[in-house]
């Protein structure tokens, strides 16, 4: 009968050629099978799973070498040090976001209330990591598929972000008219004919969550027009998008009205998210 390391080798082998991170992939896979800590994995290298474990783990193992992302199989990912549940039905978290977290909590006082809005929420990773960080914020969370809304108010109720209101709103379409400090978004910014869609875990999130007419623009730009209505004046406008969309963005955000316009990079040095401020007296 195969032992843990066995299990593991073979994994890594079948792995190897088509993840970048077989050897993780394997023991984050036999873990999940086994219910233990990756600790444990290397404390009985020699422990025999039970025939039924051996039959699971194969089968995980197959659907990711199928490509099905960890993320999807193991229902779970941290972001900000916290974990949140994911399904298909939203987008895998990703470290790039967390850019977002971090200007946010640069343009926002910690120390008074504030309305945030974070639209097209998702897993509702934006929303609740900024009522956890601000908790004297007020934070409403937007998402036109319900069953995104669904996965978000969970993760809330996991973190105990109580103070979050969840809406069913294509952007603000739902919205009722507030004076925000900060609208905040990662929107579809993927071109429908991109090739990376193709590619790698993108194949298996929600096409809506990924793509926006325009080369992508479309949704950064009805977002950009709307949400100067919903602003305070002095308020902020956040948004992620392309690496190659730096200068589109910052254009949409002038055209809008927006000053101060500016993009930030994340931790590879790519431009990710840019910020303008509504100017409105």
């Amino acid at each position: 009968m195969s032992t843990i390391t066995t299990l593991l080798r073979n994994a890594v082998s079948e792995l190897s050629a088509s993840s970048d991170s077989a050897a993780l992939d394997a023991e984050i896979l036999l873990c999940l099978t086994l219910e233990k800590p990756r600790s444990y994995l290397r404390a009985w290298p020699d422990r025999k799973p039970e025939p039924q474990q051996i039959r699971q783990f194969q089968a995980l193992l197959r659907q990711r070498l199928q490509g099905t992302p960890i993320a999807y199989l193991t229902g779970r990912r941290e972001f900000w040090s916290r974990e949140f549940r994911v399904t298909p039905d939203v987008l895998i978290p990703r470290p790039e976001t967390e850019r977002l977290i971090e200007i946010s909590l640069s343009l926002l006082p910690q120390d008074r209330p504030a309305k945030i809005i974070d639209l097209g929420t998702g897993s509702g990773i934006i929303a609740i990591t900024l009522a956890k960080e601000l908790p004297q914020a007020a934070v409403t969370a937007t998402d036109f598929s319900q069953a995104a809304l669904e996965i978000a108010k969970y993760n809330a109720e996991q973190h105990d972000a109580a103070q979050i209101r969840f809406l069913h709103s294509n952007w603000f379409a739902s919205v009722p008219q507030t004076a925000f400090d900060l609208v905040i978004s990662n929107p579809p910014y993927i071109a429908e004919n991109d090739v990376h869609l193709g590619r790698g875990d993108v194949r298996f999130e929600p096409r809506s969550a990924l793509t926006a007419p325009s080369q992508g623009l479309a949704d950064i730009r009805t977002i950009a027009r709307d949400a100067r209505r919903y602003l305070r004046p002095g308020g902020h406008l956040l948004i992620e998008h392309g690496y190659d969309q730096e200068a589109a963005v910052q254009a949409i955000f002038r055209d809008a009205g927006y000053d101060r316009v500016q993009t930030y990079k994340d931790l590879s040095g790519q431009p990710r998210a840019s910020h303008g401020r509504n100017g409105a007296s």
